[in-house]
């Protein structure tokens, strides 16, 4: 599923149509606005703060050791990294998120590197880091390859990359599924981000450039709401794709209702019967050697 609020992202170079690096660039300005809009940080706090623990203690900062979080966002990873003893650098494509974490880290009186930065075509030299890694942000790159080799190229010969993502058949994966009906298709030759939750496709991603050294699925337990209804309205609110999806049927309210009724159905699907609600929500964890 793409997160843009239309589908317009032309490849021609002809008059009065797009060249490829212009759409690049209004694709990437939509990325931005997506996630800069709602409370990302709130969903973090709330939510994908759980995540972080499994991906440091698979990544091993150890003191001393460079580390890149790539689509860093407000830094749930970055600065328990620092805390650890890390060199952190935290490069994310939004502006905003990065100032979240920027005024977090110094309040802990961290030193972490915040960066803008495409994680397409990252700011780094080659081999730059001990450690790269990414909690459920680098899938949301919208074309994967280049992605991935970034990732290898600014990782040392040697040093490790350890990855989450959301998984297709998870609560996530599922829930953008269910959005896809009511969004508009991608532009050419983007990937649907739950893709980086699929091992096999990591792996050719990856190819010869790494040694996968595991992957493992795992679930998150999530008990930040009460009800179906509580997920919906924070998620309407808050996280970005989720706000553009509704934005685009601002003037439908017969397609509004068919998505939140859909989203419903897929939140008490998912639901344990617990006190309070419990949700678990599957992500790939996967850890690699870059070669050399």
């Amino acid at each position: 599923m793409a997160i843009e609020v239309d589908s317009g992202s032309g490849v021609g170079a002809g008059a009065g149509e797009e060249g490829p690096e212009a759409a690049d660039r209004r694709l990437k300005a939509k990325h931005r606005a997506v996630w800069a809009s709602g409370d990302y940080p709130e969903v973090t706090r709330r939510i994908t703060a759980g995540l972080a623990p499994p991906l440091l203690e698979a990544a091993q900062p150890e003191p001393g050791l460079s580390l890149l979080d790539v689509a860093a966002g407000s830094g749930n990873v970055a600065i328990p990294a620092a805390q650890a003893g890390a060199r952190v650098v935290a490069a994310d494509l939004t502006p905003e998120l990065l100032e979240v974490g920027r005024a977090d880290a110094e309040r802990l009186g961290l030193e972490v590197e915040w960066r803008e930065a495409d994680a397409e075509a990252m700011p780094f030299a080659d081999g730059a880091f001990d450690v790269v890694v990414s909690c459920v942000g680098v899938m949301f790159a919208p074309h994967h390859e280049r992605a991935a080799a970034e990732l290898l190229r600014v990782c040392r010969p040697g040093g490790r990359i350890a990855l989450v993502a959301w998984t297709p058949e998870g609560f996530i994966g599922r829930m953008f599924a269910a959005m896809r009906p009511f969004v508009p298709p991608p532009p050419p030759g983007a990937q649907p981000p739950p893709r980086w939750g699929d091992e096999g496709h990591v792996r050719s991603l990856l190819g010869e450039g790494a040694q996968v050294l595991s992957a493992e699925r795992r679930r998150l337990p999530v008990t930040a709401f009460a009800s179906p209804q509580e997920f919906l309205e924070f998620f309407r609110t808050c996280y970005g794709p989720t706000i553009a999806a509704f934005a685009g049927l601002r003037e439908d309210p017969d397609r509004t209702r068919e998505l939140s009724d859909a989203l419903l159905e897929l939140a008490a699907e998912f639901a344990t019967g617990q006190d309070p609600l419990r949700m678990d929500w599957e992500y790939l964890l996967l850890v690699a050697r870059r070669a050399g």
